[in-house]
């Protein structure tokens, strides 16, 4: 682990020497808009399923894929999702929201997901020489190759198999094990890498084949994670086919502010999407309104070290990149943890980023294979830098280096709209809301006039009373 003073002088000097991503006189070719379709699978049978499965048989599961069945209860918000998609900066690999930069690191997703730190330098690398699809499903279930080969179907440039028959392989199948191999397999098919809807691609395979020899499945989701928010912004439209789920649960923790971390997060059975999933959140903002609230983002409205993590280290750059590269299953790209130091809790300064915008690549190009081979290199050398919480959480290098940063083409401040979040938040009451109260008030009012009414009727009855004790007085 190294000092984060020398990280620091070497960070900057690099920056000075390189330059950034983008330079002056970039023109961004990106689209003002980016009409992103989160459509997803439909995950009630998946629900169903493990909802039935007993303690042993969970158990079991969570030894060996961690905490993944928790994102089939993260409810997906569209309209959030849609907004934070127009934030992404192609250029330096994150989100970038008024004067703010963040991005899902890969310490935040191995905590999210539970999974054991000894992972964390075990990349996925791209097989050289990719085995058949009938081959890996044949290893996965243990099926024959008949019971196999009329399974799989051709979707688009990919073979992929329904979903259906590994419900039914998982509803009958005799061995536990497999079960929950291939339930494992259903959930990276149709919730991690959702391509072809209702379908597990032959390419989730891959990764899934090295699952058992420890190799993390954070990297490749943050890869693909960042390289689809990436084709779609330079498309100006497109379907998501990263984790909706993850990233949305990430999101949550960096903006409903917590007084303090709680004591479980340092329990062994702690489980931080657990503790998201069941915390009840608004689903009633406009795309329109996320997208007012995010432009404007001031420092003090994120909560910059997410609550569950307790971060001692910080990878920062592996062999001779100067930040990390991630390999996906369909491709590789890179980002920089030196631009997001504050979600570690650490004072930020200016970050190396020169090579970013042109780190990505499809697993087609003629030279990947050389490419995939550098990156699986490369981390062979992770370094990693501590975590320093002294003085201001920005250096004023950095504050002079990010009001002079290109960006890409990203929803820019409103200077005459800087309300706190909770402001924003503040909205008017969607539609049943207003009906509602309407409809409280006019039930008041009516009951106002009732008792009005009843005052009214007493009071004629005791006129009615008065003149009957009168008249009788009279006829005595």
């Amino acid at each position: 682990m190294e000092d984060n003073a020398a990280v620091r002088v070497w960070s900057e000097r690099t920056q000075q020497e390189k330059g950034d991503s983008l330079t002056e006189g970039y023109e961004s070719e990106l689209w003002d808009f980016t009409r992103i379709s989160v459509t997803q699978n439909d995950l009630q049978e998946l629900r169903d399923i493990w909802n039935s499965r007993n303690g042993e048989v969970k158990q079991l599961f969570y030894c060996n894929y961690d905490d993944l069945p928790y994102l089939l209860d993260v409810k997906v918000d569209k309209y959030l999702f849609r907004a934070l998609a127009q934030f992404w900066n192609p250029a330096y690999s994150c989100l970038t929201f008024g004067g703010v930069d963040l991005v899902p690191t890969v310490e935040e997703n191995m905590a999210l997901l539970n999974c054991p730190k000894i992972q964390a330098d075990k990349a996925y690398s791209r097989p050289v020489n990719v085995p058949l699809f009938l081959k890996k499903l044949m290893n996965i279930t243990g099926m024959s190759e008949q019971w196999v080969a009329t399974r799989i179907k051709q979707k688009g440039d990919s073979k992929c198999i329904h979903w259906r028959n590994l419900r039914d392989f998982i509803l009958a199948h005799p061995d536990s094990k497999k079960r929950v191999d291939v339930f494992a397999l259903s959930l990276y098919g149709l919730i991690v890498f959702p391509k072809a809807l209702g379908h597990i691609d032959e390419t989730v395979s891959d990764l899934f084949n090295q699952l058992d020899k420890g190799t993390t499945p954070v990297l490749t989701i943050l890869a693909e994670t960042f390289r689809s928010f990436n084709t779609c912004r330079r498309a100006g439209e497109g379907r998501f086919i990263g984790c909706t789920q993850l990233l949305l649960a990430w999101f949550y923790s960096h903006f409903w502010k917590v007084e303090k971390v709680s004591y479980r997060v340092f329990s062994k059975d702690y489980s931080p999407l657990r503790e998201l999933v069941a915390t009840s959140r608004r689903d009633d903002i406009s795309e329109e309104r996320w997208i007012t609230i995010l432009q404007n983002l001031r420092t003090e409205d994120v909560e910059w070290r997410a609550p569950w993590l307790i971060p001692d280290e910080i990878l920062y750059r592996c062999g001779d990149f100067d930040w990390v590269p991630l390999a996906g299953i369909w491709g590789a790209i890179g980002y920089a943890p030196l631009m997001v130091l504050r979600q570690y809790r650490s004072r930020q300064f200016i970050p190396v980023t020169q090579g970013l915008a042109k780190c990505e690549f499809p697993y087609k190009d003629n030279n990947y294979k050389k490419r995939v081979r550098e990156i699986s290199d490369a981390w062979n050398q992770t370094r990693r830098i501590k975590v320093f919480t002294a003085g201001p959480m920005t250096t004023p290098e950095y504050k002079w280096w990010w009001g002079r940063r290109v960006n890409d083409n990203i929803p820019r401040q409103n200077q005459g709209n800087t309300q706190p979040i909770e402001e924003h938040l503040r909205v008017i009451p969607f539609e049943l809301e207003i009906i509602k109260q309407d409809f409280e008030k006019r039930n008041s009012e009516l009951g106002n006039k009732i008792e009005q009414l009843e005052e009214y009727k007493m009071k004629l009855g005791l006129d009615v009373d008065i003149h009957k004790l009168e008249a009788e007085k009279l006829m005595k």
